[in-house]
């Protein structure tokens, strides 16, 4: 008769190396490969701007800029953006100087609760640098040409983000003071004595 007393091995873990850059800071972390980008930042490295609202990619409140590209961070795979840079609300601005998308939704109220701003503010910044590299929309007239910032286009490209509050004619208000103040900077002044047409 065999002596059946051994257990069989235990599996161990499986990780995965994983280096982020989260608002300005390197983090090396040792991760399941299954881990989102949302989980990771709240439940590795105690980002709590970033919110878990559907978990499913239909809410936006997880959005944050990944490169500079908005995303839903409920739906990446924390491994597939080793190396990336990642930035919430938190790494907008400082609470001595706040970014400008976080002082127009102060100015604008908008939000109530608060639960989907960190995500309606990084999908503002992430949408008004897509407006500015001329990246047409569902909405856009002529997509050959340069998408106009009006509310139509804004409302268009923040479909993704819900705010159960309605706080959206306030959102858009605040998005566009950004947006126009953007591109009034874009703009090369004319020269002295020219004649001004508009």
């Amino acid at each position: 008769m065999q002596d059946d007393t051994t257990s069989p091995p235990q599996p161990q873990a499986l990780t995965t190396p994983v280096q982020l850059t989260v608002n300005g800071m390197s983090y090396r972390l040792d991760l399941d490969p299954r881990a989102s980008v949302l989980d990771t930042l709240r439940d590795r490295l105690g980002v709590m701007s970033v919110k878990k609202g559907c978990d499913h990619g239909q809410c936006g409140a997880c959005t944050v800029l990944a490169d500079g590209k908005r995303v839903l961070s409920c739906l990446c795979l924390a491994a597939s953006y080793d190396g990336a840079d990642l930035v919430t609300a938190e790494g907008l601005g400082s609470v001595q100087k706040l970014h400008p998308m976080q002082q127009a939704f102060l100015d604008h109220d908008g939000f109530q609760c608060g639960y989907c701003t960190p995500g309606q503010i990084c999908s503002a910044v992430g949408m008004l640098d897509e407006l500015a590299q001329g990246m047409p929309s569902h909405v856009t007239p002529d997509v050959r040409a340069a998408a106009q910032l009006s509310d139509a286009e804004i409302r268009e490209r923040m479909s993704g983000n819900l705010c159960r509050c309605g706080a959206y004619v306030n959102i858009v208000s605040a998005i566009k003071e950004v947006g126009e103040a953007m591109q009034a900077q874009a703009t090369p002044p004319a020269p002295a004595g020219a004649e001004v047409r508009g």
